[in-house]
């Protein structure tokens, strides 16, 4: 059986090293490089044509997202595996949107994600363990929104201020920055940012 052949994008270099020999001391796989950078992740991918690259979400220079929709369009062979220290699904989502075949925390247990190259190498898409606990406990916090904090929620989406959601929903402003308070200690989101990324996820 041949090798499965592996390229490790992270900008820490202790990080490339550490998965290059746990990768390499099994006889299943290779790594044939390693990147520093979303730039170099797609020159090394289109020069080397590995197939498989596990990327870490946070690599600088060209973003995540654009870095996998241009492996994706110029290198389809090649399949990528996102690699976050975030457990909330909706990273998982926008990133298997972008192109990505996998999505494994830093906490995943050695077995997944040995188990995530090999199910992403046989063509099927694999999210660890704990991202589909969450998804779950998140479509929980989803499910106890009222209708007036949905109504909100589709007003932040598209792009509405305070003063103008206060307006559309015949609102004061304080009670607008209440339901707002609510809606993010519902969902465990931290603020405004949070709240739009995830509302970006999950419903466009």
């Amino acid at each position: 059986m041949e090798k499965i052949t592996i390229l490790i994008a992270d900008n820490h270099r202790l990080f490339r090293q550490s998965w290059s020999i746990f990768l390499d001391s099994d006889p299943r796989f290779t790594v044939v490089g390693e990147a520093n950078c979303g730039q170099e992740t797609i020159d090394l991918t289109n020069r080397l044509v590995p197939e498989i690259v596990l990327m870490d979400i946070n690599i600088p220079g060209i973003d995540v997202l654009e870095t996998a929709k241009t492996i994706f369009v110029q290198s389809p062979k090649t399949k990528i595996i996102c690699v976050s220290p975030y457990t909330h699904s909706p990273y998982a989502k926008k990133l298997l949107k972008a192109g990505a075949m996998g999505y494994i925390t830093k906490y995943s247990t050695r077995e997944e994600f040995l188990s995530a190259i090999i199910e992403v190498y046989n063509g099927n898409k694999y999210i660890c363990k704990e991202i589909k606990e969450n998804q779950e406990e998140e479509k929980n916090r989803i499910n106890t929104l009222t209708k007036k904090e949905m109504e909100l929620i589709w007003l932040v989406k598209t792009g509405f201020s305070s003063k103008e959601m206060a307006e559309k929903l015949s609102l004061s402003i304080k009670t607008i920055e209440v339901h707002r308070y609510n809606i993010l200690k519902k969902l465990n989101l931290k603020n405004r940012a949070s709240l739009v990324n995830f509302i970006n996820c999950y419903y466009r």
